[in-house]
This record gives structure tokens, C-alpha cells and sequence, in this order.
């Protein structure tokens, strides 16, 4: 494993940080110190943005769109054969549930890069109008797609590896040159990406980079550097601010995935026996940290006291704990700052409601970040855990008194990322989903995550989109070219 990520990836060779320093990679679940992790300046960062600048400037990785297919042909089999390394490193520094690193912790991801590389097949990056008279003279246009320039990819300790690959592959099919900014709780996962693809793949020099400082200011010269054209961030809200702002001086694209506090509607029709004990279970996998989990949960005012009693009764038997045993699914959260900020969001609830199941600190471990699954009712849809991402394994239950003021509710944070709705009648379910202010929306429980549906928010949610065609559309600019028609 440690030849995978001891490692920074910069214009085409695996190096240590220019000053020689490190920090430790930290497993949450045992707090023992996995190894060290180089630590970039920003010299370190001014090389991987200059060498992604003249990858971009001086090769023809945006035009040749053949080269890029197999360099992700490549990296895709890469991957796979090194998958059970991987699934360790990964389980290790996140603290998730290896039962997910089958999902998309990790093989979900990889089989991803299998929609890029179908997109390259057959996109039109060119294509032609109509001939028209346009000012007295008959012209023919060409309306032509291209690669945005460099691109800071910046992600987060949640999903890393899944998050990397989302973000680099998307850019890299569209013919961008990367520098790859991971999270500091969370290096691994996209420095052993960086050696996999240097010494695995016809990638140039340049063209993908990977560094890994501690410093979010060393990091925020990723998004106001006048040679990055374009940044894409996973992150809290308030980070998306940050990053918006500093992107402002230099009008930088910029496509920001954000955070959420997502709402599952049942309506009075719903079933709440079935649909109750998996939802409540759900929030709890890999600890809530997960930004479109459905972590408010609206039920008939009348049936209040009946859902609570449901998502009690599951929450109690959340299998949690080790993430290395196949039966856990939900493990520690990523460090002792996130830990802490949890457990204050649990005193404001027993403040401002009731908390019926978890809450407090827990002693089940001598060592990790854990914290215990919780409940919350009687609390006001204003009150701070009904409105802020927690980012822990909490469901708050809501009571409504009709459609209309479900969907108030729903709507009543400054989040859009996701929302459900569960309905015996299909067609009113249907129109409810269609009136949410929210990026994507389930259905009776139907799945919206798959590579071909565009993924992003509304409001403070985010900007832009990742998958679909959108998510290579998000890293091409657009260029109309007028011309003279021909006889």
C-alpha cells in the first residue's frame, strides 16, 4: 500500500513535498496513525498548476479525444486490478463500512468511469446549423464545444475515492488538465489515483496532478491562481461561499456540490410500517455523512406519535461500530472536530425538542469518533437541526397537516439538494415531486443515483451538475464560428 500514496503526482512524476514535511493520516475508528502524508507548500501548488497549464497549452490532450478514451480505458483496468488494496486503504482512512467499498465507496465509482468513456464515443463536440441569411449574406455556423482549461478539482472526507474519480474523469474526458485537491482527513484515496494513473495510463505529464497540502490556504491559491480556468468543489455550504468568492476575481467556471437537508414526504396514503424502519436505518449509514441523505422526515400530523415509534425501533437496532465488519453499516465520522460538532448539534436538540433514541456521547469505544444514531421530535421546522446540516446520523421527525404545508416544510431550508415522496397514488406523488425546489427527487423510493442522471442542487445547494451528459458539459466551454456559405 505504501508505495500507492507516499506520493504527490506533479507533471508527471511521484514526489515528496518541496519542503520535505508531512502530517499523519488518521484512522477515525481506532485514532491510530495509518502514515504520513506529504504535505505541499504553495510551491508545491504553483508546480502542479504550471505544469497543468502547459499540458493544457502546449499538447493536444483537449483535441484528441481518442488518446483521452483510452487513457480512461486505462485507468478504468487499473483500478480494478488493484481494487482489494484499494478497498483496504480506503475502509482505513474513512472509517466507512466496508460493505459500501462493493458500492459506491469505491467499485461503483470505477465502473463510473465506463460512462465517460461511452460519452467519448459518439459525442458531438462540433456540430453545424443550418445555413441562413443573416445581415445580407448567407452564413453557415458551427457551433463548437471545448475544454474549459485547468481545473482545480477540490473533494471532500466524505466519499473521496467515489468524489476523485467524479471529478477528475468527467474533466480529463472533456479534455481539462487537473490538479486534484483532496481532503486532508482523506489523502489517500486520490494520491494512490495519482500513482495508479502515472504509472498505469498514457496520461501526459501535466495533465493530471495531485497534491495534498494541510493548509486551506495554501489550498485556496486553487481557486483564485489566474491559470486555473474552472473550479469544481464537493464541500459544506459554507465552503462553496468561500470558494465562490475567491473564484470571483478571475470569473472562474465553477461547479459547487453542496450541502443538504433533505425530506422525505410520506403522505397520508403511505405506508409507514414498511417505510419507516428503512428510512430511519438509512440515515444512519456511514454515520449520515452523506449530503443527500433524507435526513427530515414529514409524516401526517396524526400519525406522529406512530412514525416515531417505527423509526425508534430501527434506530435502536442500527448494526454500528466496526467498519471492517461486514455487518456494520454505520461507522465512526472522520475526526474528533466533526465528532464534537455532532454532539453539540445533539444539545440543541434536547434543547429545542425531544431526543427519543441516541443523543449523548457514547462510551462503547476507547478509542474513534463515534457517536450514537439519534432521534429528534417535537422540535419546531425552524429550530437549528431542522434547518442545518448535522452531517451525522440523526433524523429529525416533522408533522404536517396537509400537502401543501408538507411541501413548505420541505422547502423551508436554504438547501435543494434532494427530496422524496411516498404516496399509494402514484399520480399525486408525481405531482408533489414536481413541485419541489430540490435537484433530484425519489419517488415511492425509486432510485435517482446512476451515472446517467445529472446530480446537483437548487438554492445553496450547490451549482451545475456531475454525471449525465451535464457532467462533461460543465468543463466545455462553447464557441460559435460564422462563416460564408458556400455557392
Amino acid at each position: 500500500m505504501a508505495s500507492l500514496v507516499e506520493r504527490m503526482l506533479i507533471d508527471g512524476e511521484l514526489v515528496a513535498a518541496g519542503s520535505g514535511r508531512t502530517f499523519d493520516n488518521v484512522n477515525p475508528a481506532t485514532e491510530e496513525v495509518l502514515g504520513a502524508v506529504p504535505d505541499a507548500d504553495a510551491a508545491d501548488v504553483e508546480r502542479a498548476i504550471g505544469a497543468a497549464r502547459r499540458a493544457f497549452d502546449t499538447t493536444d490532450w483537449s483535441t484528441n479525444v481518442e488518446l483521452r478514451r483510452r487513457c480512461l480505458v486505462q485507468l478504468r483496468d487499473a483500478l480494478r486490478a488493484d481494487v482489494e488494496t484499494l478497498r483496504s486503504l480506503v475502509v482505513a482512512e474513512t472509517g466507512s463500512p466496508v460493505m459500501f467499498t462493493a458500492g459506491i465507496q469505491l467499485e461503483g465509482p470505477i465502473s463510473f468511469i465506463d460512462h465517460y468513456i461511452g460519452l467519448l464515443d459518439g459525442y458531438e463536440f462540433e456540430r453545424k446549423l443550418p445555413t441562413k441569411d443573416l445581415m445580407g449574406m448567407q452564413v453557415d455556423r458551427v457551433i463548437r464545444r471545448e475544454a474549459a482549461g485547468v481545473v482545480a478539482a477540490i473533494t471532500p472526507w466524505n466519499y473521496p475515492f467515489y468524489l476523485n474519480l467524479c471529478k477528475v474523469t468527467a474533466a480529463l474526458a472533456a479534455g481539462c488538465t487537473v490538479v486534484l485537491k483532496p481532503a486532508p482527513d482523506t489523502p489517500w484515496s486520490a494520491l494512490a489515483l495519482g500513482a495508479i494513473a502515472a504509472e498505469h495510463t498514457d496520461i501526459p505529464p501535466g495533465v493530471l496532478n495531485v497534491v495534498t497540502p494541510s493548509d486551506n490556504a495554501v489550498a485556496g491559491l486553487l481557486t483564485s491562481h489566474p491559470d486555473v480556468d474552472a473550479v469544481t468543489l464537493t464541500g459544506s455550504t459554507a465552503t462553496g461561499r468561500k470558494v465562490m468568492a475567491a473564484a470571483a476575481g478571475t470569473i472562474k467556471r465553477v461547479t459547487l456540490e453542496l450541502g443538504g437537508k433533505s425530506a422525505a414526504v410520506l403522505l397520508d396514503d403511505a405506508d409507514l410500517q414498511t417505510l419507516i424502519p428503512a428510512m430511519a436505518g438509512g440515515v444512519c449509514v456511514h454515520a449520515g455523512q452523506g449530503c443527500a441523505a433524507l435526513t427530515r422526515l414529514l409524516v401526517p400530523r396524526a400519525r406522529l406519535d406512530e412514525a416515531v415509534a417505527l423509526a425508534a425501533g430501527a434506530m435502536e437496532h442500527v448494526p454500528w461500530g466496526d467498519p471492517t465488519d461486514p455487518a456494520t453499516i454505520m461507522g465512526p465520522v472522520v475526526n474528533a472536530r466533526q465528532r464534537d460538532g455532532i454532539l453539540r448539534y445533539y444539545e440543541s436538540a434536547a434543547r429545542d425538542g425531544r431526543i427519543v433514541v441516541g443523543g449523548k456521547p457514547t462510551d462503547r469505544f476507547e478509542r474513534g469518533y463515534f457517536v450514537e444514531p439519534t432521534l429528534i421530535t417535537d422540535i419546531d421546522p425552524k429550530a437549528t437541526v431542522a434547518q442545518e446540516e448535522i452531517f451525522g446520523p440523526a433524523l429529525v421527525v416533522l408533522p404536517y397537516d396537509d400537502d401543501d404545508d408538507a411541501l413548505r416544510i420541505a422547502d423551508s431550508t436554504i438547501f435543494g439538494l434532494s427530496s422524496a415522496v411516498f404516496s399509494a397514488d402514484l399520480d399525486r406523488a408525481m405531482a408533489m415531486a414536481r413541485r419541489f425546489r430540490a435537484g433530484t427527487v425519489g419517488v415511492n423510493g425509486a432510485a435517482w443515483f446512476d451515472v446517467e442522471s445529472p446530480f446537483g442542487g437548487y438554492k445553496q445547494s450547490g451549482l451545475g451538475r456531475e454525471w449525465g451528459t451535464e457532467g462533461l458539459e460543465d468543463f466545455l466551454e462553447v464557441k460559435t464560428i460564422a462563416y460564408p456559405a458556400a455557392g
